[in-house]
């Protein structure tokens, strides 16, 4: 024990800093035999002969070493070694996330004080914001209720405030045992007898009072007090014992319910708030007033999942996938998000503070330098037009949209407003929402996506269970197998076309020709309708998107039955590779720079060309100024991005011309690394002089 502290050695150093350096396993007879071996004074260690040392590993990161030896001279055998391995790895877990609560709290778990700890993720949104963390979580959810500080003086009304919902609880158990007699067996009821004696146990409440009385709200307390009964009722190995877990459950969601409700305590947005939740929904975004919105942090999703697309929209600094932080120790504290990088900095010092403002400063300069450039065409130094359109959902989109000078809109997620009704909206709701779309941007064209759900987008009153969502029912498919749902989608935005005449129509997850022509005559079909009732409509243009690595392959055979082609680049580089774009131990894999993918974009442009078609690009690969570069050059007529992206793209395109994209483009294509693709256009946008903003302002 007098060795704690004291005693230490660098990685490489002796057996255990060897076990560390190399992030292997050493089993050895006798220890003092290896070559490594360096003694140290006080330790006791010389009467142990064999030797046994495991590293610690989270994330690929080597957190320490767990070292057992014996005094006999033998080699552990190999369920001894299995067994440590294993331990090691649940320590690991617990480790890193005693040490990320430590980080967030300001101390080491030495005890020491700590500043600019990052927290990696993934960027959701490009930019930089420092702000005071607004914890948002489920209501009922014992898991995700923040642990917040309340003030001394507010410490004896908490308590006696958990003890009345206490009390609403107990007379709730009470008359659930009363109204069933008769209804239910006696031992049936008697459950309530059970939890009613839980209540009045002095463990249980006194342990959440203790936990208010250090200076935590109730609805936190009761949180962890019942996470940790839960948790060690679960680990037990005792069938009645470990079923105790779920009354225990059962019994705090209740209290909950009272404090939450009796509580009706309405979140309190910061000036400069930096929401923070497991994960982030639409929902959460719309109650934080737009003033004060700073930036967004979610524990889960990554940077391509919808609410990181929506987050790109509104230009809103984001990192998503930030597995190992404690969010709900974050509720008050200053943090910083640095939306380039993909990195959460808790407990910032003065320097590092100082540095990002003056980030945000050169970013507020650089938006406002890009407002001139709205009116201007997006054409190269040489002269070469690209044409910019955008991605909305929402009508708030199309204003933004219009204000940054699009020229069209190169996808509309019809999805959007399902997604946000309660039932299926009629043919009539629908026609009205593509009507305001549709007389907003008029004359310009508006490139509208069928039904596009499944995968990461359900419908609550249209339940889609998939064992593998993201390569079950979803796209055209479901649309083909429901013609109800997708004529009256297709009658709506023809009606909505009528006299304005600026109608696309797109049909998303393609994967062969037979689909296509399936839904070109479900569109033609309710094209005659609409004649037949004598609406003055025209046939729109009809194309589809590749998404899918065999629609890449049968390109010119789609070209054939449409009149343009886009790509949906998220979900081709995420089928490609093999990523879930939504899950962040993987995000690191997702890259549209990878060599596999700028191949099957180069493909699918030259196939849309044989055949005469257009083709354009609609995925978040379109709204990066050096991926733009690379997609220009390979023949893209149309790029398509979030409306925050489209000034900046601009800027990038008009400082450069197409023969030195086309050089950089023939390069790329050589090189088989992604990252070093990816320096590459990073070289190439600090030749043309860009700023450091723009070029930071990137995917993956």
């Amino acid at each position: 024990k007098e060795s704690v502290r004291r005693v230490s050695l660098e990685p490489g150093e002796g057996l255990v800093g060897l076990v560390a350096k190399h992030a292997e396993p050493i089993n050895l007879q006798d220890a003092s035999r290896h070559p490594s071996f360096h003694y140290l004074k006080n330790t006791g260690e010389e009467n142990y002969r064999s030797f046994l040392g495991v590293p610690i590993i989270h994330h690929r990161l080597v957190l320490g070493v767990l070292v057992v030896q014996h005094e006999e001279r033998r080699r552990f055998d190999e369920n001894e070694e299995a067994f440590l391995i294993t331990l090691c790895a649940q320590l690991s877990s617990v480790i890193a996330h005693a040490e990320a609560t430590g980080a967030v709290e300001g101390v080491s778990l030495s005890g020491h004080k700590i500043s600019d700890t990052i927290f990696s993720g993934v960027s959701g949104s490009s930019g930089v914001a420092i702000g005071e963390a607004v914890v948002v979580f489920p209501h009922a959810d014992l898991s995700q209720i923040p642990q917040r500080r309340i003030l001394d003086v507010h410490i004896d009304n908490e308590i006696e405030f958990f003890n009345s919902c206490l009390e609403l609880v107990r007379q709730d158990m009470r008359n659930l045992h009363a109204k069933l007699a008769g209804q239910a067996a006696e031992e049936e009821r008697q459950l309530f007898d059970v939890y009613i004696r839980m209540l009045d146990d002095a463990v249980l409440g006194n342990e959440i009072v203790e936990r208010i009385r250090m200076g935590y709200w109730a609805q936190g307390s009761l949180s962890y007090v019942a996470n940790e009964h839960v948790r060690s009722f679960e680990e037990m190995e005792n069938h009645y014992f470990s079923e105790r877990a779920i009354d225990i459950k059962d019994l705090c969601v209740r209290i909950l319910f009272y404090l939450q409700e009796a509580a009706v305590v309405e979140t309190e947005y910061a000036d400069s708030t930096i929401l923070v939740s497991e994960e982030i929904t639409p929902s959460m975004l719309a109650e934080v007033p737009e003033s004060k919105l700073k930036g967004l942090i979610s524990a889960k999703g990554s940077g391509n999942s919808h609410v990181a697309i929506l987050a790109r929209t509104m230009g809103i600094p984001t990192v998503m996938g930030v597995v190992d932080l404690p969010y709900t120790q974050l509720h008050g504290k200053e943090v910083i998000i640095d939306g380039y990088k993909g990195e959460v900095i808790t407990n910032p010092s003065d320097q590092i503070r100082s540095h990002f403002l003056e980030t945000i400063q050169e970013q507020g300069q650089l938006n406002k330098g890009l407002e001139d450039l709205k009116d201007l065409p997006c054409e190269t130094a040489d002269h070469y037009r690209v044409h910019l359109w955008v991605n909305t959902g929402l009508m708030t989109d199309v204003m933004r949209s219009l204000d940054q000078g699009a020229e069209g809109i190169g996808l509309f997620r019809t999805e959007v407003p399902f997604l946000l009704a309660e039932q299926f909206p009629s043919e009539e709701e629908q026609y009205q929402i593509y009507r305001e779309q549709l007389e907003a941007f008029a004359p310009k064209l508006v490139t509208m996506r069928t039904l596009d759900i499944g995968g990461d987008k359900s419908l609550p009153y249209f339940p889609i269970e998939d064992a593998n969502p993201f390569l079950g029912w979803r796209g055209i498919r479901v649309s083909l197998d429901h013609p109800e749902i997708f004529s009256a989608q297709i009658h709506a935005m023809l009606r909505a076309s009528v006299g304005l005449n600026n109608l696309q129509i797109m049909l998303p997850m393609i994967s062969n020709v037979n689909e296509v022509t399936l839904a070109l005559q479900l569109i033609k079909k309710a094209y005659r309708e609409l004649i037949q009732e004598e609406v003055e409509v025209k046939f729109p243009p009809v194309g589809v998107m590749i998404e899918l690595p065999a629609a890449v392959y049968q390109t010119r055979a789609l070209a054939k039955l449409v009149d343009f082609i886009s790509v949906g680049s998220n979900d081709l580089t995420q089928y490609l590779l093999a990523v879930d774009r939504n899950n962040p131990r993987v995000a690191n894999l997702y890259s549209a720079f990878h060599p596999a993918v700028l191949r099957a974009l180069q493909q699918v442009v030259d196939g849309a060309q044989a055949e005469g078609k257009p083709v354009s690009i609609c995925g978040e690969m379109a709204g990066d100024p050096g991926a733009a570069i690379l997609l220009m050059a390979m023949g893209y007529d149309v790029l398509s991005m979030n409306a925050a992206s489209l000034l900046k793209v601009k800027s990038v395109l008009r400082n450069i011309t197409l023969e030195v994209a086309e050089k950089l483009l023939e390069n790329v294509m050589q090189l088989e690394d992604t990252q070093l693709i990816r320096s590459m256009v990073d070289l190439a946008l600090y030749n043309a002089g860009v700023d450091r903003l723009l070029r930071s302002s990137r995917i993956n």
